[in-house]
């Protein structure tokens, strides 16, 4: 289990700004977009493929992107959807 300070150490990788990305949440400022991290997970690369091929990132900016993906997912409300 994360502690706060490891928790705001990691989400601290995740940066907005207007001039990068039209303002998409990227790692540490780099042209690299969190949901581009989490596609490219999603598609089954491990984060050792995901490193190699991209050596400017670190572990702590893959585990910040889920971080950041677990935070957006935990607090949205949920519908109870009407079968069609």
């Amino acid at each position: 289990m994360m502690n706060n300070d490891t928790t705001t150490d990691l989400l601290s990788r995740i940066t907005f700004d207007g001039h990068v990305l039209t303002g998409k949440p990227t790692i540490r400022g780099m042209r690299i977009a969190v949901d581009m991290i989490l596609e490219l997970l999603a598609k089954g690369a491990t984060p050792e493929e995901i490193l190699e091929d991209y050596p400017q990132l670190e572990p702590e900016d893959i585990r910040a992107a889920l971080l950041y993906a677990h935070r957006l997912v935990a607090g949205e409300e949920v519908f109870h959807r009407m079968a069609a």
